[in-house]
């Protein structure tokens, strides 16, 4: 007699958060060192905003969706498309497509975008309240740094509005390299290395 057994092997992806939020403190640091004023230029920023802000993202995005994670996916996919369209803005301006292109440009549709960007982050912060406080913090943090984009952008009290916006991308930052350490850390000991504080459980309980 003969037996058949089926055997069902369940692969399991490890959490690419923590490579995500890297990627997000990496290039909000470079970043925000350009509009500080501490370093100057855009090229050298160009390069990070490619990789990390976007390729890291877009990894962690397509991890995350194999992981059935909605907010993972959707966060890092519209982040990392967000920093790959801004280096692409960026070299549009320096030239790298062209003169035409350069001499074609008009800053306030970059504003228009930072208003839609402003109004995901919205309603992605709404849902960061079931996430953790931390990744909360992040997001009502690029809350804020989108509305200083937008407002510097269309000429808004530009120099109130650029340090707004400069201050809070360092602090998101630091706040991403702490989130991802507690990813990697928390999930290498298994147990809470580093809190990140638990869901608020204002919509769901």
């Amino acid at each position: 007699m003969n037996t058949q057994e089926t055997q069902h092997v369940k692969i399991t992806n490890a959490d690419p958060s923590a490579l995500g939020l890297f990627g997000l403190a990496m290039v909000t640091l470079v970043a925000s060192s350009q509009k500080l004023g501490w370093t100057g230029g855009l090229s050298f920023v160009i390069p990070w905003a490619i990789f990390l802000g976007g390729f890291a993202q877009l990894f962690a995005c397509i991890e995350d969706s194999k992981r059935h994670n909605l907010f993972g996916t959707t966060a890092f996919g519209a982040y990392g498309l967000f920093w790959v369209a801004v280096a692409a803005s960026w070299l549009t301006k320096l030239g790298f497509f062209g003169e035409a292109l350069a001499a074609n440009i008009d800053g306030r549709q970059l504003g228009f975008a930072f208003i839609g960007y402003l109004i995901f982050s919205i309603y992605m912060t709404v849902a960061a309240t079931e996430t953790n406080r931390v990744l909360f913090y992040i997001l009502f943090l690029i809350d804020i740094l989108f509305l200083g984009l937008s407002m510097n952008t269309f000429g808004i009290l530009p120099e109130f509005s650029h340090k707004l916006a400069a201050y809070t991308e360092l602090l998101i930052s630091m706040l991403g390299f702490y989130a991802s350490a507690a990813a990697v850390l928390n999930g290498h000991f298994g147990r809470i290395f580093l809190p990140v504080g638990k869901p608020m459980g204002i919509f769901k309980k």
